[in-house]
């Protein structure tokens, strides 16, 4: 019996959790419910130990009670996996949808191992991505701010010849005469959440800078900031939200987990690929379509660029200059068979997902660079 295996699901919530457990190949669970708690969790751990004749596998999906409930499970003998909800099997006729179905189920797929797990993030990890995210935020938050004035001046009939959002449009903000003391009110209070929120977010740029002058980013931003269109912010926004390159077996499994591939509905012989599939994480995807558009231009390396790549490896530079060839000379191919611009970017930002995970993998025993595209 020692090595007879339990298998538990959790439909895991605020303030409950709901549990179903399987020993080894029975098919009735057993049920229960417990407080979302770290002392109540703690007992009902050592209460598994106890009872259980041999390891004991934890399987909870993803969502907003984070991985802290993992690591208040995981023991010697017990495990816990995160799972991924999206990629769950489902039966299409199943219309009943409770607490302890869920559990259940959880605990029938772990056991039949047709479930997908999350890698965990270290909690110094995930203080990083917190951080990363914070400024995201940050920046969202400065973005409505300024379009909430900019849409009371556009119903006002104000236009601003120049470029929005410089030292000049400021001082032509300010220089505007407003007929109600209630629109200068108005006026003040956006300028003053415009200010606020701009000091948030040079705040958190500097502490995400800092961060990334120290192990264990300081090595792969720099490798990072070699490419064209990525700096230190980006570059430490794709190091906090990945954490662990390792785990991407191929250039094809982290494009596919950023949603860069096509999705595709195929059977016998007919074939059909869509749109992205926008599966896996969004602000990773998203910064690297940003950087994508910096390749519209034509190759070369400018100034800023070549002090960015001073001191890194000539194996890292070698791939940003590959991937600079190729992806500018891409995005003006698909330019002159007039492909839309939004979709050229996306092409492009696939492709340099590639590039970014060859630079970042261990530099092989030869010295050669590892393939990029895929």
């Amino acid at each position: 019996m020692e090595h007879v295996t339990t298998y538990v699901g959790i439909d895991a919530h605020k303030k409950d959790l709901f549990v179903a457990m399987l020993i080894g190949n029975e098919k009735t669970p057993v049920t229960g419910q417990l407080a979302n708690e770290p002392r109540a969790v703690h007992r009902w751990v050592r209460k598994l130990e106890r009872e259980t004749p041999g390891p004991v596998r934890v399987f909870y999906e993803a969502g907003p009670c984070g991985y802290a409930l993992q690591r208040q499970i995981t023991t010697a003998r017990v495990t816990c996996d995160v799972i991924a909800p999206a990629l769950m099997p489902r039966k299409p006729g199943e219309r009943v949808k409770t607490n302890r179905r869920d559990a259940r189920k959880l605990a029938e797929l772990g056991r039949a191992g047709l479930l997908t797990v999350v890698q965990p993030p270290t909690p110094a990890d995930e203080a990083v991505r917190d951080l990363a995210r914070a400024r995201d935020d940050a920046r969202e938050d400065l973005q409505r701010c300024r379009h909430r004035l900019g849409k009371l001046l556009l119903r006002r009939g104000l236009h601003y010849a120049g470029r929005n959002w410089t030292r000049a449009h400021r001082r032509w903000v300010e220089s505007v005469t407003w007929t109600h003391a209630a629109e200068r009110t108005v006026v003040d209070d956006y300028l003053l959440a415009i200010d606020h929120t701009e000091a948030r977010l040079r705040a958190l740029d500097a502490h995400v800078a800092e961060i990334a002058t120290q192990e264990p980013y300081r090595t792969p931003v720099g490798w990072l900031r070699c490419f064209r269109g990525i700096d230190t912010l980006t570059a430490m926004l794709i190091l906090a939200e990945l954490h662990d390159f390792r785990r991407f077996g191929s250039a094809r499994a982290l494009m596919a987990f950023l949603g860069l591939v096509p999705g595709e509905n195929s059977t016998g012989e007919k074939h059909r690929r869509g749109r992205i599939t926008k599966m896996g994480n969004a602000l990773v995807r998203r910064v690297l379509v940003e950087a994508s558009w910096h390749y519209q231009h034509r190759p070369g390396v400018g100034r800023a660029l070549a002090a960015r790549r001073q001191g890194q490896p000539s194996r890292v530079i070698a791939i940003a200059d590959t991937a600079q060839q190729r992806l500018c000379r891409r995005f003006r191919r698909l330019a002159e068979q007039h492909k839309p611009a939004p979709k050229i970017a996306v092409a492009i930002a696939r492709e340099l997902a590639g590039f970014v995970w060859a630079a970042l993998q261990p530099a092989p025993a030869g010295g050669a660079a590892p393939p990029a595209s895929a």
